[in-house]
């Protein structure tokens, strides 16, 4: 299955490096600390598998809320705060969240994609995880899940994304996915994201805005 990604050359230029497995020692929740990781600086002994089930539930994809204006405020916001106006952060996030599933089920090992002409389902198994460093020094963490079983149009590999890095249930995730393990670790530019699919367009630009 192929996302639907818009071509743009210059959104995020970035250099992977890929860090071994490493077992969390311990974990320290206090808000300032769990902030530094949701930005990306972490220790590779902070890191721990997690299972399916943190992304367990029924997820609506938001670029169909931008597409209809609806995270405008969003936009900006973000144009307030940082070196973009509001519409090339538009242009930004059209390229990051651009996908045809607007809708993902994730339940026991079972991920259903629900795209226009209907939906496929896969059953995952826990495939470890990866760590990518960026160009401007933070990191993130890929939680790797393959396909065991399923439909053959439902990818081979999908890629979690939430800026968490040991279990604990996510609120809101990237998903990258495809055939090739590899290929999909490198994709930068285009990482559909998903919502609870009961939550408003409002509540859910009230969360982006909150990060």
């Amino acid at each position: 299955m192929q996302k639907t990604s818009l071509a743009l050359a210059t959104a995020l230029a970035a250099t992977l490096s890929f860090t071994a497995h490493a077992q969390a020692e311990s974990h320290d929740h206090d808000h300032d600390h769990d902030n530094t990781i949701y930005e990306g600086y972490f220790e590779d002994s902070q890191i721990a598998p997690r299972p399916l089930s943190d992304w367990a539930g029924d997820w609506q994809s938001v670029y169909p809320l931008l597409n209809d204006g609806k995270l405008d405020a969003v936009m900006e916001h973000k144009a307030e705060h940082g070196d973009k106006s509001a519409a090339a952060y538009t242009a930004y996030y059209a390229t990051g969240y651009a996908t045809d599933v607007d809708r993902i089920e994730i339940t026991g090992d079972t991920v259903t994609f629900h795209q226009p002409d209907g939906a496929i389902s896969g059953v995952y198994e826990d495939d470890g995880y990866e760590v990518l460093t960026y160009a401007r020094g933070n990191r993130g963490v890929r939680f790797v899940f393959e396909k065991v079983s399923g439909d053959d149009a439902a990818p081979q590999f999908i890629q979690f994304s939430d800026h968490r890095i040991f279990p604990s249930k996510a609120d809101h995730y990237h998903l990258y996915w495809g055939n090739d393990r590899a290929a999909v670790l490198e994709e930068l530019t285009n990482w559909p994201t998903y919502f609870p699919v009961d939550l408003t367009a409002e509540q859910i630009a009230a969360d982006m805005m909150a990060h």
